[in-house]
Order: structure tokens, then C-alpha cells, then sequence
């Protein structure tokens, strides 16, 4: 018999996944060319050549033993120095290797981070709309997950809501800019603000709050927008890091935290994050992809890519009455379900091989997210099918 909670898991599973699933057995059934999955954030470029070159010259070049044996729980401190040189060189920090904490990917750091900070019954505080998966993080460590309510049109934080919300059992508060599912990048004035309030909460509650900034999609930005580097606003701050995204190493399982020396109680955060790895099973970030990671910082995928898939996909969907939120980065398309019930939506979906997720799995009902870091040609085949679904809903 397994445990009551991981009965909750099986029966709350995570909607992207199933629906990735069901987009299998679809294919299977009209053709994979005729099914159009914007489900599942996986990315639909190849990695940087330089990754393929990386990986060859390791090989070739590094002790095996020494390269696929143990290291720190940490990681490489080679490798930690190196990514901190790069974050110092990019944003004006002064972080070393002690600072960072090789993870596997930005999942697993947000759940080393989770057991090193929080207590039963310690509060997580989003806001939505979020990535689904928090709330699941949050039960690993018996946690409460609160939800700031949220703020549409602009999906910048609620800021009234969020004042209110505060309170001394909260903890962490959880940021993910660009985020998923808008692609909204948080200003710099939201930064600030958002500062402004944690610091004054600190100071009445006389507790800690940390503020953890989920990062997987800081390199995926349009238009010269800036993602703020948001250690520099705010103490507490401890960043989350993957090179899924970034690299298209979605399967490699490799990221990191940032732990700056600001951060209260640095030490024993830093020996816990080091602890929370090892007995949480990681042990340590895979090694290759450590040492492959650290030869590729200056590597990037090809954005231009993802814009011209939103540009179609944006230009698009409006044209045809759909009311969708214009990303600023990542690569996802937020739209506006023109009926209110959104799982409805998107089971209404289905019948034209559309695959999309429903806005209620990231805490903001009303709402759908179209991943499109797919194949132009899955665009061009869906918009047909998305303007037979409009019909249908309107007539």
C-alpha cells in the first residue's frame, strides 16, 4: 500500500504530463503530423554545437576515474568558481564558489532549498499564475502553499493582496520571472517594491523571509527586455538555475543555486543546501554535465527561433478574437479561454488534435498555456484548427 501522500500525488498528477501522454496516444491514432502539442515545455532545438564539442573534449581529455566518480555534494568547486565568475562578469556580483551549489536541474534545487529552509508547517507563498508543480514541492517538505490572487491584465505581482497575505509563518516567497506560463519578465519597479515590502515584513515579524527567484528562463527574453538580477535588491535572495531551458538540456537534469553571502545565516544555509543533496538522494549534480556546463556559459540557443514562434503564433491567435498575453520571454503563450470554463477549453481542444494546458493547473482559472518551443509547422497546422475551435465556440 503506498503512503496517503503519495496517493495525493498519483490522483493531483501533474496536468502537463498527462496530457504529454496523451499526446502520444493521439499521434498514434491521426498521425503525428496531424497533432498539435503545445503541452509540455520541451525544448524543440538542439543544444549549442559547442555542447557536442564540450562533452567530446572531456572525454578525451579528463581522468575517467576522476570524472565519473564522486565530488563535494556542492559539485566541482572548479566549476562553481567558474559560474560565479560568469554571474559576477554579466550582473556586477561578487560571488565566489562557496556561493553556488551545483543542482540536478532547477526542480531539484528548488527542493534542496525548500528542505534546508523550511519546517512542518512553515508557508510558501506564490503568485499566481505559477508553475503547478510548487504546490507538490511544497507537500515534499510539509509545507502550507499560499497563493497571491492574480493580477490581470499585467500579471505583475498583486502587491495590496500580497501585503495582506504576509504573515510570520511565511517563509519563502517564490518568484519565477520570465515566468511561467505568461512569459511576463518582472520590471525593476516590482523588484523594488517587492523588496521594500519583504524587508519591512522581516522587521515586523522579526522572522527571516527568504525569497528564492526561480530562474530557468533568464536567457529567453525578446526584445532587449532585462530580467533584473534580484540578489542586488533584496539580501535574502537565493537564485534557482537550470541550463534546460537556456541550453536545451531539458533531459540532462543540471542547474545550480546561488547563495550569496547576504543571505542570513549564510553558513548554515550554504552546509544545509550541501546536506539537503546528499539525503535527498542527488548526492551531487551529474558530473559530465557539470564540467560540460562550465565550458558552455557563454553558449546560448538560438532565440530568434522561439521569437518567430511567438510573432505566429501571437499574430495569429488575435486575429481570430483570442485575447492572449504578449510575452516579454520563455516560450510560452498565455491566453484567455473564450469560455470561462478553461478545462472545458481545453477538452474542446482535443477534438481538433490541440493539446494545451488549463490556466486552474497554474493557479489562475480562465486561462490556457500554449507551449510553443515546437516546430514552426505545428504552428502553421494549428491555426487553422484553433480558428475551427473559435467558430465552434461562437456559433
Amino acid at each position: 500500500m503506498v503512503s496517503k501522500k503519495m496517493e495525493n500525488f498519483i490522483a493531483n498528477g501533474s496536468a502537463i504530463r498527462a496530457m504529454f501522454e496523451e499526446g502520444k496516444q493521439m499521434a498514434a491514432i491521426y498521425g503525428a503530423e496531424n497533432v498539435c502539442d503545445f503541452s509540455l515545455g520541451n525544448p524543440n532545438l538542439p543544444p549549442p554545437e559547442t555542447i557536442k564539442k564540450a562533452i567530446i573534449e572531456i572525454l578525451d581529455e579528463e581522468d575517467p576515474v576522476e570524472l565519473h566518480g564522486y565530488m563535494n555534494n556542492s559539485g566541482y568547486e572548479d566549476v562553481r568558481e567558474k559560474i560565479a565568475k560568469s554571474l559576477n562578469d554579466r550582473f556586477g556580483t561578487n560571488f565566489s564558489h562557496k556561493n553556488i551549489v551545483m543542482t540536478v536541474g532547477a526542480a531539484a534545487g528548488l527542493n534542496v532549498i525548500f528542505k534546508t529552509l523550511l519546517d512542518s508547517g512553515d508557508e510558501i507563498m506564490a503568485f499566481a499564475p505559477f508553475f503547478g508543480e510548487y504546490k507538490n514541492y511544497a507537500i515534499n517538505c510539509d509545507a502550507s502553499f499560499a497563493v497571491v490572487p492574480a493580477s490581470i491584465p499585467t500579471f505583475q505581482p498583486d502587491f495590496i493582496s500580497f501585503e495582506k497575505m504576509l504573515n510570520p509563518k511565511t517563509k519563502v516567497v517564490i518568484v519565477n520571472t520570465p515566468n511561467n506560463p505568461t512569459g511576463v519578465v518582472y520590471t525593476e519597479e516590482t523588484i523594488i517594491k517587492l523588496a521594500e515590502i519583504l524587508n519591512k515584513k522581516q522587521k515586523e515579524f522579526n522572522t527571516e523571509i527568504y525569497l528564492i527567484s526561480d530562474e530557468p528562463y533568464r536567457e529567453l527574453v525578446y526584445d532587449d527586455i532585462d530580467v533584473p538580477y534580484i540578489t542586488k535588491y533584496y539580501s535574502n535572495t537565493i537564485v534557482v538555475y537550470s541550463y534546460s531551458k537556456s541550453l536545451s538540456l531539458a533531459g540532462e537534469r543540471i542547474g545550480y543555486l546561488v547563495i550569496p553571502d547576504a543571505v542570513t545565516d549564510f553558513d548554515m544555509v550554504s552546509a544545509g543546501a550541501n546536506m539537503a543533496t546528499r539525503i535527498s538522494g542527488f548526492v551531487n549534480a551529474p558530473s559530465l554535465m557539470q564540467k560540460t556546463a562550465a565550458k558552455c556559459l557563454n553558449s546560448k540557443v538560438d532565440i530568434d527561433f522561439y521569437d518567430k514562434n511567438r510573432q505566429a503564433l501571437y499574430d495569429g491567435l488575435t486575429k481570430m478574437g483570442y485575447e492572449c498575453t504578449n510575452p516579454d520571454g520563455a516560450f510560452y503563450l498565455w491566453v484567455k479561454t473564450p469560455i470561462e470554463d478553461d478545462k472545458k477549453f481545453v477538452e474542446m481542444a482535443k477534438k481538433y488534435q490541440i493539446l494545451l494546458v488549463a490556466g486552474t493547473f497554474f493557479g489562475c482559472p480562465g486561462y490556457t498555456r500554449i507551449a510553443y518551443c515546437i516546430s514552426p509547422k505545428t504552428i502553421e497546422t494549428a491555426l487553422p484548427k484553433f480558428e475551427a475551435l473559435m467558430k465552434e465556440i461562437k456559433g
